[in-house]
C-alpha cells in the first residue's frame, strides 16, 4: 500500500534539456510561488475549489501540525540535542512556507546531505526563522539581504545569494534527483524512480504540468502497436488508461514474483464505467489467454493458501474454475474474477469486479484511437475527475476494509476536501511520450492538479496515523475475531 500511494502521489511533472541535467550531487530542487501569489494569479479561481476551500484550509492546518511535530523530532534526533518546545517554535515557520515564495537546494556532499533554503520575508520574518532554526541546527548560518532570508546547514551547503532563478509565471518548479535521495532513503531507493523535474503553470482554463524523466540507463521498452480490447471497452466509461512497454518494469519488481505470466504483459489498459465504482476494469493482451487464465489461476491460488496459513485473511476466500474464468468467492457484495476473452481484436485477459454493463450503442470516440496514434505514446489517461470520484471512493474503501487498512473516516479532513473539490474538476488528460533512449516527456491539462485516485492516494496519506510515513494497516486482530472470520467447519467435523 506505501509503494502504490507513493507511485501515485509521484505524478507530477517540467520540460527541459538534458543538458542541463547532469549534476550528480543534486538531491532536490524546489521552487514555489507561494500562496499570496498564487491566490492573486488571474486564472486562480479555476482552482479556487481544491487550494482555497475552507475545507482545504483545515486540511492544511492539520497537515502543518503534524509535520511541526515530526520535522522537530527528526531535527533534534539528527542534532543530537532536544529543543523544548520545538514542534511549536517549529509551526509559524509551516505557515510562511505555504504563504511566501521560497527556493530549496539539496546537495550530497561528501555523503551527507546538505541544504539551503531562501524564504521571501521582511526582517522581523527572517528574524523569527533564525530563532526558530537556531537550536536544532547550532552551526548554520542566516543571512537576509534583498528581501530573502536564506538559512545554510553549514558552510558546505549551496550558496543561493544572488542564484535563485526566476519561477516565470510558474507556480512550481521542481527537481527531484531520486537515485541520490535513494542513498540516504531506503523507502525511496527500492521505488527504483528516475530523476524527475517538472513545472506547474496556469492557463485561462486548465492547470497545466511539463515534465520529464531522465533514466541512469537507456530505455528498452518495447512499444508494440496497441491493441485495444474494442469488444470490452464501451460507453460510457469516465476513465481509462493506457500504458505499452512495461514488460521490463513488471519484471524489475519483486511484489510481481507472486504473479508474475510467461510472457511478461507489455500493455494494460483499465478503464471505470460511470456511476458504479466496482465496474472498474482491467485488461492485457495475450496470445493465448485461456494459458494466461490457468498460470494466474494457480498463482492465485498459491497466494490464498499461504494467506490462509499465516492467518492473514479477512475473508475466508477461495477460488471458483471454470474453462473461460476463475471467480474469487468469499467477499461481501462482489466477486472479483480473470476471464480469458476472445475478440476481434484478439485475446484478453480480462479482470473485473462486478459484472460488465451491456454494450452501448455509442460507439468509442475516435479522438481516443487518434491520441494513442500518437508516436511514441507510453501511458495515456484520461477521465472525468468530478463523476470518477464518488465512484472511486467505493472501490477505494472497499478495497482499504478487505485488505485490513485504515479507511478514509467520513468527517476525516483529507475526504471532506477531495468531496467539497471533486464536483468542479473535469476532463483530465495525462500523456507520458519516450523522447530519448534516456528520457520520458510528461504532460497534463486538466481543470486541477490532481486525478481522482491521486486524490484519494493523497488524502490517504495525509491522514496517515504515521504520517509523514505511510502506514495504513490496522492493528492485528485478536484470536476471537479471526476464529469469527475463519471459514465454518464441514458438517462432521
Amino acid at each position: 500500500m506505501k509503494k502504490f500511494i507513493l507511485v501515485l502521489l509521484v505524478a507530477a511533472w517540467l520540460p527541459s534539456l538534458r543538458a542541463a541535467l547532469p549534476q550528480p550531487d543534486l538531491v532536490a530542487q524546489i521552487h514555489f510561488a507561494g500562496g499570496v501569489t498564487v491566490s492573486a494569479d488571474k486564472n486562480y479561481p479555476a482552482f479556487s475549489g481544491e487550494f482555497s476551500s475552507p475545507e482545504f484550509k483545515a486540511l492544511r492546518t492539520q497537515t502543518a501540525d503534524k509535520l511541526a511535530k515530526f520535522f522537530a523530532a527528526w531535527f533534534a534526533q539528527n542534532s543530537g540535542s532536544a529543543v523544548a518546545g520545538g514542534a511549536a517554535q517549529l509551526r509559524p515557520l509551516l505557515d510562511d512556507l505555504q504563504n511566501n515564495e521560497w527556493f530549496l537546494e539539496a546537495r550530497n556532499v561528501g555523503g551527507k546531505v546538505e541544504v539551503a533554503l531562501a524564504v521571501k520575508t521582511g526582517a522581523p520574518g527572517a528574524q523569527a526563522w533564525q530563532s526558530s532554526l537556531k537550536p536544532f541546527f547550532p552551526g548554520a548560518s542566516f543571512e537576509h539581504a534583498s528581501g530573502w532570508l536564506i538559512f545554510r546547514t553549514s558552510e558546505r551547503a549551496p550558496k543561493l545569494a544572488g542564484k535563485i532563478p526566476a519561477l516565470n509565471g510558474a507556480w512550481l518548479a521542481l527537481d527531484l534527483n531520486w537515485p541520490v535521495l535513494g542513498k540516504f532513503f531506503p523507502v525511496v531507493h527500492d521505488l527504483n524512480f528516475p530523476e524527475t523535474k517538472f513545472t506547474a503553470t496556469t492557463t485561462a482554463t486548465d492547470f497545466k504540468i511539463d515534465g520529464k524523466f531522465f533514466f541512469q540507463e537507456n530505455i528498452t521498452a518495447t512499444l508494440e502497436p496497441w491493441r485495444v480490447p474494442t469488444n470490452t471497452l464501451h460507453q460510457p466509461f469516465v476513465s481509462l488508461t493506457a500504458v505499452r512497454g512495461i514488460s521490463g518494469w513488471l519484471d524489475s519488481q519483486p511484489w510481481m514474483a507472486d504473479y508474475r505470466l510467461n510472457p511478461t504483459p507489455n500493455q494494460l489498459f483499465v478503464w471505470a464505467l460511470r456511476n458504479m465504482g466496482f465496474q472498474t476494469f482491467a485488461a492485457i493482451p495475450r496470445t493465448d489467454s485461456a494459458e494466461a487464465l490457468r498460470q494466474m489461476s494457480a498463482k492465485l491460488n498459491s497466494v490464498i493458501a499461504a494467506a490462509k496459513a499465516q492467518n492473514e485473511m479477512q475473508f475466508p476466500l477461495s477460488l471458483e474454475h471454470t474453462n473461460r474464468q476463475t471467480t474469487l468467492v468469499g467477499l461481501p457484495f462482489i466477486a472479483p474474477y480473470l476471464e480469458a476473452v476472445e475478440s476481434s481484436a484478439g485475446q484478453f485477459l480480462l479482470a473485473g469486479a462486478f459484472p460488465n454493463s451491456p454494450k452501448s450503442s455509442g460507439p468509442i470516440p475516435p479522438d481516443l484511437f487518434s491520441r494513442l496514434a500518437q508516436k511514441n505514446l507510453v501511458f495515456y489517461h484520461w477521465e472525468i475527475t468530478a463523476e470518477r470520484i464518488p465512484t472511486l471512493l467505493q472501490l477505494s474503501q472497499f478495497t482499504l476494509m478487505v485488505s485490513w487498512h485504515k479507511q478514509l473516516e467520513g468527517n476525516s479532513a483529507a475526504l471532506k476536501w477531495i468531496q467539497a473539490a471533486g464536483g468542479k474538476l473535469g476532463n483530465t488528460v495525462t500523456e507520458v511520450f519516450q523522447t530519448g533512449p534516456d528520457e520520458m516527456t510528461f504532460s497534463r491539462k486538466a481543470p486541477g492538479a490532481f486525478t481522482a485516485v491521486e486524490l484519494f492516494a493523497l488524502g490517504n496519506w495525509l491522514e496517515a496515523d504515521n504520517f509523514p510515513g505511510c502506514n495504513l494497516k490496522m492493528p492485528p486482530r485478536t484470536n476471537k475475531f479471526k476464529k469469527q472470520t475463519s471459514p465454518a467447519p464441514a458438517p462432521g467435523q
